[in-house]
């Protein structure tokens, strides 16, 4: 209980929740970006394959 004190209540703290929620929310806009144009790419080669 103490470390959850002092993770949401110092400066340390507050800096690597901060970092961490950072990092969760760049991950998933890496994820949907790459999933997307990964679709994007593989309709275009299949468009490409039927001419």
């Amino acid at each position: 209980m103490a470390a959850l004190k002092e993770l949401f209540t110092t400066d340390v703290g507050l800096m690597s929740v901060a970092g961490f929620a950072f990092m969760l929310g760049m991950g998933a806009f890496f994820l949907r970006y790459f999933l997307k144009h990964i679709r994007e790419d593989g309709e275009r080669a299949n468009a490409a394959a039927k001419h």
